[in-house]
């Protein structure tokens, strides 16, 4: 048999080559050597295999991954628990973890790191629920676990929500395996993302030894919790903070609308002199949209040039959501226009910015574009189109849109969807087409700016006795909504009735009834 391969090596060196290859992440170079190395007549063995399935499996090479399968059983490698393991993960990476699961239940003897890659063949494609059953199954089969068993059986737990087999794995670690920081974080990972704040802060003080990582998911929790205070108070105490960590504080920051606070940490950050990272920046672009910061929002996107981040899908749109909301709308096109690999929400984003500022043709236009494109659009599509086409009076077309969401794209339309319509109805003044619309729709707290979208028409019109149909509609309901009360107020007043619009006036000074207060937001001079 040869004993050589790519360019003269020996089968040894070429091994090699394809190790550092996979773990570069350069797939295409390992399938080539692969080639090459079948080519030759040399037989592939257990040290090639795992990293050229991998790359199969990244690849998408179903076909190749037939035949590396066939080679694998008929040299008798795929008896091997790693060229097993791998052979799994390949099929699991080709959508095709019913294939893996088949090979793993033909295995006479399954070695832990075989147990180990079907629950992790099942997380990957979500399959929580098949991951749980089969952590129980390998609990009942009296195999030790490792640290990997724990951690990723923890990670399930985590993702599907079952604190059952998870707290059994602490009361586990605590009695016979003993501390191992992975699995520890894991654990406080679990029962942060699961509500169980005070079993996270409990284990959080118990540990022996904590790092980063640990630090990093208490104040995620506190900030997922809405304790942000708490949070605050973590993130200072810890003395060492990375980039993740950092990244989570502003996170937490815009969260909760503090803006100004995150890009205030972000210059703190700067003077720390840690660099930040694509997310730190998508994270401090949405601050910039939502205060309006157009100065600052220009500066972290050249920061971002500087650095040479690639302006893939999720920059490119944060930046295209960021000029928009500041109204620039020619940088969001140029954005667009630039970025490479737009996806929907990319798409969407410019479509949406485009309707808000007013340019309701070229929002259509470019939606047109994204059939043609053949990217599907979803719900937040849909809003963007249908806000566009009310914005330029564009009944026939917003009635049509709003057909092909339900009929051709199969969205079911939400109250946003319905706003948008009713609201282009009564500026067309068909109110009576617009109160048909909403007439199945039930009333509660999330449908009362559609309610509130056909009072405005209403008043707008001079509709007086709709609005009253209305407003006893939301009152047979309970419900007691400032805002309804003011624009019925307002009807009346422009219907001339101002004893009406008094007597309605006055509930709105009910100590329990509250207008909603608005605000507003302008940028001088960079403040």
């Amino acid at each position: 048999m040869a004993t050589a391969c790519h360019h003269g090596m020996p089968l040894r060196d070429c091994n090699l080559l394809i190790r550092t290859l996979a773990r570069r992440g350069s797939f295409a170079r390992v399938m080539a050597v692969y080639y090459d190395l079948r080519g030759r007549g040399l037989v592939a063995d257990s040290f090639t295999y795992p990293f050229v399935l991998r790359a199969i499996g990244v690849l998408k090479l179903s076909v190749e991954g037939r035949k590396a399968h066939a080679a694998a059983m008929k040299t008798g490698f795929w008896w091997d628990a790693y060229t097993a393991s791998s052979l799994m993960d390949m099929y699991t990476l080709l959508g095709r973890a019913d294939v893996a699961r088949k090979l793993f239940d033909e295995m006479p003897h399954r070695a832990l790191v075989v147990w180990n890659m079907m629950i992790r063949c099942y997380v990957r494609c979500g399959r929580y629920t098949a991951a749980i059953a089969l952590a129980e199954e390998m609990e009942r089969s009296g195999l030790t676990p490792d640290k990997v068993t724990l951690v990723t059986s923890v990670t399930v737990c985590s993702r599907a929500g079952d604190l059952s087999l998870g707290r059994r794995i602490h009361a586990y670690m605590d009695g016979v395996f003993g501390f191992s920081l992975p699995v520890a974080n894991a654990l406080l990972d679990m029962y942060m993302k699961n509500g169980c704040l005070e079993e996270a802060v409990k284990l959080f003080e118990q540990m022996p030894s904590r790092n980063i990582i640990s630090w990093t998911i208490l104040v995620s929790g506190y900030a997922f919790a809405g304790q942000l205070d708490k949070a605050r108070v973590l993130f200072y105490q810890c003395s060492e903070k990375d980039l993740i960590m950092w990244t989570a504080m502003i996170n937490a920051c815009v969260q909760h609308g503090c803006f100004e606070e995150a890009l205030s940490l972000f210059r703190e950050m700067q003077m720390q002199r840690v660099e930040p990272d694509r997310f730190t920046i998508v994270t401090l672009l949405t601050c910039c949209a939502n205060l309006g910061a157009l100065d600052q929002g220009e500066w972290i996107h050249q920061f971002a040039v500087d650095r040479k981040m690639k302006v893939d899908a999720v920059l490119g749109t944060a930046l295209i959501d960021m000029y928009a909301k500041c109204g620039h709308v020619k940088k969001s096109m140029e954005v667009f226009e630039q970025m490479q690999g737009r996806d929907t929400t990319a798409w969407t984003s410019i479509i949406c910015g485009l309707a808000t500022n007013g340019q309701a043709g070229r929002a259509l236009e470019l939606f047109e574009d994204m059939e043609r494109s053949k990217v599907k659009p979803d719900s937040i599509t849909f809003i963007g189109v249908l806000s566009a086409c009310c914005h330029g009076g564009l009944v026939d077309e917003g009635r049509k849109q709003f057909h092909a969401m339900k009929d051709v794209y199969r969205i079911p339309p939400r109250i946003e969807h319905y706003s948008c319509l009713v609201n282009l109805l009564g500026r067309a003044g068909l109110l009576d087409e617009a109160e048909k619309l909403i007439r199945d729709i039930q009333i509660n707290k999330d449908a009362m700016p559609l309610f509130g979208a056909l009072l405005t028409a209403c008043k707008a019109q001079g509709n007086v006795e709709m609005s009253e149909r209305l407003t006893k509609r939301i009152g047979e309901q309970g419900y007691q909504i400032p805002d309804v009360n003011l624009l019925m107020s307002n009807v009346y007043a422009t219907a001339s009735r101002w004893e009406d619009a008094i007597r309605v006036r006055s509930k709105m000074a009910h100590p329990t009834i509250k207008k909603t207060a608005g605000c507003s937001l302008i940028e001088v001079k960079g403040h």
